[in-house]
């Protein structure tokens, strides 16, 4: 039987925090896998214990600082090659339609809700993506990062007018609304 790692991020969109990356080998089946933004939080949360006792996984973490130095890009083809390096499986399989020119690489649209080691990848990625978040959310309380998550939502982009960017902010991506009235 074939070992097939299982690979997704969490944290590309959001104008701050990291971009969280996890490859997942599963040992064991695990019930009610599924994609980690259709699943409550509650409910990821006991997945991912689960997950965590019952898989081989490799976790990595890009900074705002490293996507602006770097680009999204080339952070996620790094992290990539990272879970790939890390985790020895006979295939590897990411959600989404590239592969970042990664080699030996296959992809699939919504591979998070139809492949359990990728749902599996999904849901450690999110949950410590939102983990790391909420920390940061006692350090940066003005910007209640613990509702929205680094996300564009009307309230964090209000945050930012009247604050400015902090330290989690990744400031190469472009935000409209505030281009005019920020800079």
């Amino acid at each position: 039987m074939s070992i097939l790692c299982g690979i997704d991020e969490a944290g590309r969109g959001p104008l701050a925090g990291d971009l969280v990356m996890a490859g997942c080998i599963l040992n064991a089946a695990i019930e009610d896998l599924n994609d980690s933004k259709k699943l409550s939080e509650k409910k990821r949360e006991i997945l991912f214990e689960k997950i965590i006792l019952n898989a081989a996984y490799h976790i990595v973490k890009f900074s705002a600082q490293e996507i602006d130095e770097n680009g999204i890009s080339s952070c996620l083809k790094s992290g990539l090659e990272s879970i790939m390096k890390n985790l020895n499986a006979d295939e590897y399989l990411f959600d989404g339609n590239s592969n970042f020119g990664v080699k030996n690489l296959s992809t699939m649209i919504k591979a998070d809700t139809k492949i359990p080691e990728v749902s599996a990848a999904s849901i450690l990625a999110k949950v410590t993506h939102d983990r790391d978040i909420l920390q940061q959310s006692l350090i940066y309380p003005e910007y209640h990062f613990e509702k929205h998550k680094g996300y564009g939502t009307k309230l964090h982009i209000e945050m930012i007018k009247k604050h400015g960017y902090c330290a989690l902010h990744r400031r190469t991506y472009r935000i409209r609304q505030l281009e005019a009235t920020l800079f």
